[in-house]
């Protein structure tokens, strides 16, 4: 029935041994404008960065050296196509609203390798924080005050195998958008042309004049509102409590069982596998905390919104095109009804994400200065497609967000075997609701 597989595995590395070679700017390969880009309110409170890594299995046709020199040739041939990645967020001071310059300042570039084989780092599946280490954090090798929008780091392992981090400011892409950047990226390797023409109008997104709030947002928080006490920390935020990580690993069938259970209680929600399993990963979470039945817990996550609007976005939209939808119930509620009275609140919450719905969001952030608000959010890399890029050393052995100190985040990719359907899911609790979570993650599987 799909387990933790935790207690079976070694310890995981706490130190990958990462040696440091080079550390450099790079810069787009053509001369580019100077000029600003804007940033929409969904753009513009994504100030963190989003750190991924991509592993590689060695190549005989490709060892190490020549794919650092032709990953490095193509992040600068990439930075003429996105010159905004070469630039720097400022505050327009005219407008009190942050953008991008787009100043050809450069991305980073880092070269590094670890003493180890690719397979003694344990399983890649598990979400170790010391791949931290495959991302370069340091900044000793810029100017000070200088915070690039793009890291790429490139480290090789003993055996010729190879991983590919990026740090990049989620203020310039989201998941879906990252993807068609490196789809362009390995199609430059390759020295072919690009296989999207990026749209960098994020102008398309922009609030109405005047700003018109139609819905109300509970999901959204406003940053001059109360906060309940014990949710200070928001989503976004890393925790300070102690915490154990976990992935659970659901195969095709759990997923077709949630269904089949979701079928049986009734019900008008879509049954849907990412519905179902975000259902169930809202009840084990809602439950695992100190009980209070009347305590209400509202779930979020995030919904693409380029098919949503009217006239559509087109699919090759470069920015924050994701909105963040929302259920919310009682304790009591969560605990007493059916799999698929939840899967039904779950689903309404992408119903209600029309094209007025979406732009009230927009408007909302035009007035006010938040951020989306709730219990737990639910991060799907599940269906990106990143381990599908074909660079010209092959497809990547897995990819994976680097997790962090976070207690409200689930994250959701590809299991490594390469199955289509096949789910990881990583969760961090402090221990004593991880235990409670993980009991009633195998309880309402059943």
């Amino acid at each position: 029935m799909g387990s933790s597989c935790q207690e079976a595995r070694p310890p995981p590395l706490q130190d990958l041994k990462v040696s440091i070679h080079k550390t450099l700017m790079v810069f787009p390969s053509k001369k580019t404008e100077k000029k600003s880009l804007f940033l929409s309110n969904i753009d513009k409170v994504l100030t963190f960065d989003v750190e991924t890594v991509h592993f590689f299995d060695s190549n005989k046709e490709f060892p190490p050296e020549i794919v650092a020199k032709k990953f490095k040739n193509a992040l600068e041939d990439a930075l003429v196509a996105y010159d905004f990645l070469a630039g720097r967020l400022k505050l327009n001071s005219q407008t009190n609203r942050l953008e991008i310059d787009c100043n050809a300042e450069g991305a980073g570039f880092v070269v590094a390798s670890s003493d180890y084989e690719l397979d003694q780092i344990g399983d890649l599946d598990y979400p170790n924080p010391a791949f931290g280490q495959l991302v370069h954090k340091n900044k000793d090798f810029l100017k000070q005050g200088d915070v690039p929008l793009c890291v790429a780091q490139f480290t090789s392992f003993k055996c010729g195998g190879f991983a590919i981090g990026f740090s990049t400011s989620h203020t310039t892409f989201d998941g879906l958008s990252f993807k068609i950047f490196l789809d362009n990226l390995a199609a430059l390797a390759s020295n072919k042309p690009l296989a999207v023409t990026p749209c960098h109008e994020r102008h398309l997104l922009a609030a109405r004049s005047p700003p018109c709030v139609s819905f109300p947002h509970p999901e959204l928080i406003n940053f001059g509102s109360n906060i309940p006490t014990g949710l200070e920390s928001g989503v976004f935020v890393d925790s300070s409590e102690q915490l154990d990580f976990k992935v659970f690993k659901l195969s095709s069938n759990n997923i077709i069982s949630l269904k089949e259970k979701a079928k049986g209680g009734g019900g008008t929600g879509r049954i849907t596998g990412f519905n179902v399993l975000t259902a169930h990963l809202w009840r084990c979470k809602a439950l695992s905390r100190p009980y209070d039945p009347n305590r209400p817990s509202t779930i979020l996550y995030a919904v693409d919104i380029r098919s949503r609007l009217n006239p559509p976005l087109p699919k090759s939209y470069v920015g924050n095109a994701v909105l963040t939808a929302y259920a919310t119930a009682k304790c009591k509620e969560i605990e007493e009804g059916s799999l698929s009275s939840l899967v039904e609140m779950v689903s309404e919450g992408a119903i209600r994400m029309t094209d007025e719905y979406a732009r009230s969001v927009i408007d909302w952030g035009e007035l006010y200065n938040g951020f989306p608000f709730g219990e737990v959010l639910v991060s799907s890399w599940w269906r990106l497609g990143l381990e599908q890029v074909e660079y010209p050393w092959g497809k990547p052995k897995y990819c994976c967000p680097v997790v962090h100190h976070r207690k409200d985040i689930i994250l959701l990719f590809s299991s490594i075997d390469g199955g289509d359907y096949g789910v990881n899911v990583i969760v961090a609790l402090p221990p004593k609701e991880m235990e409670k979570f993980e009991s009633l993650f195998y309880k309402f599987l059943i």
